[in-house]
């Protein structure tokens, strides 16, 4: 088994974090707004206090953003948590996980003892989902895991083709986690989300993580919507005190800065077309289509591997993400997070300086 990483590993860089510029976590370039740095300082005397181990508070804002109801809410130190908490509360037997996807599902999946079985995605048609196969798949499996987007593809399941997928699952008696914890980074998920089908289908579980959009990775928040019964039996399965009390709070203060929501989706919308455009324009590069802030990239045909590309661009100062351990994905593939522009523009100078250097 390939050892799991991730990006944003600045630690293990072995220079101070502002001396890189790090295209290797998905994360939103805007960083902290005003309202979380501000929630931050005015609830650091709370400090003394536990946090609400109910939430009360961000389940409501949550509840009043996304359209569900605060009884179909859980909290999470992150999205990946509740993945965790998720596979031990339910323990299904046999596991089926489209790859190339995120690391996390298939970790989370084996730490509760799990029979990991893959649905490989074909390098050749651009590892699209084969949605006919998860279909004849589902009666043979307890639990499905599907990224929308897929992390790292980029790839969207449209909502028309999910609820085929739940429909088909619900009769096969197959859970669906769908984790959308890119989608906030839309500027509209109707055509994507299924956030408010928990009540049609009780085999499912919602997952979001507030960690991307919000540019909080170091706070960690996230939330999962399911039925009332999975999430009450998720509750007795995690720490009361899982979400801290700066985390909660910032949280709340998020969801109702819609000025940030809406500058991040307009900024980072114009940096992925920029970013896609002026990639694709290089020779030697394959480049796949975005959908959010992350871009896919293969430079089998400049000659090098992932790794060496990757170790020739931290030569440059600048992190990008192998996918060489990403199951399902060969040693061609890289990631790279679309940040501001300034900042694209030196990646993309950057790539073209290597690649002129060979």
């Amino acid at each position: 088994m390939k050892p799991f990483e991730h990006g944003g590993n600045v630690y293990s860089a072995g220079v101070r974090n502002d001396e890189w510029l790090d295209f290797s976590a998905n994360i939103n370039p805007l960083g902290l707004s005003d309202s979380i740095k501000n929630s931050i300082i005015d609830n650091m005397e709370s400090l003394v206090h536990y946090p609400d181990p109910t939430g009360t508070l961000l389940k409501q804002a949550i509840s009043v953003h996304y359209g569900v109801e605060p009884d179909n809410i859980i909290l999470g130190n992150g999205a990946v948590e509740l993945m965790y908490i998720y596979f031990h509360t339910r323990q299904p037997r046999r596991v089926l996980i489209p790859v190339p996807s995120f690391s996390e599902y298939e970790r989370g999946a084996k730490a509760a003892g799990c029979q990991i079985e893959m649905l490989y995605m074909d390098k050749e048609q651009g590892f699209v989902l084969d949605k006919a196969r998860l279909l004849e798949r589902l009666p043979d499996v307890d639990a499905v895991i599907l990224g929308n987007p897929n992390n790292p593809t980029g790839e969207l399941i449209l909502r028309r083709d999910l609820l085929k997928i739940l429909s088909k699952a619900k009769e096969a008696g197959t859970d669906i986690m769908v984790d959308e914890s890119f989608l906030d980074f839309l500027a509209t998920d109707k055509e994507y989300t299924v956030l408010d089908m928990i009540k049609d289908y009780p085999n499912l579980l919602v997952l979001r993580s507030m960690t991307k959009f919000f540019a909080v990775p170091g706070l960690r928040l996230g939330f999962g919507v399911a039925n009332a019964e999975l999430v009450q039996k998720m509750e007795l399965s995690k720490d009361p005190w899982n979400v801290n009390l700066l985390a909660q709070m910032a949280g709340v203060a998020a969801l109702k800065d819609k000025t940030y929501q809406m500058d991040s989706r307009q900024i980072i919308t114009g940096c992925i077309n920029y970013l896609y455009n002026a990639l694709s324009a290089i020779d030697g590069l394959k480049v796949y289509a975005p959908s959010v802030n992350f871009i896919l990239l293969s430079v089998e045909a400049c000659g090098m591997t992932s790794s060496e590309f990757v170790q020739a661009m931290r030569e440059k100062g600048i992190l990008v993400r192998d996918c060489c351990n990403y199951p399902g994905m060969d040693q061609y593939h890289v990631r790279v997070a679309v940040r501001l522009m300034e900042e694209n523009q030196k990646l993309v100078e950057a790539i073209k300086s290597l690649l002129a250097e060979r």
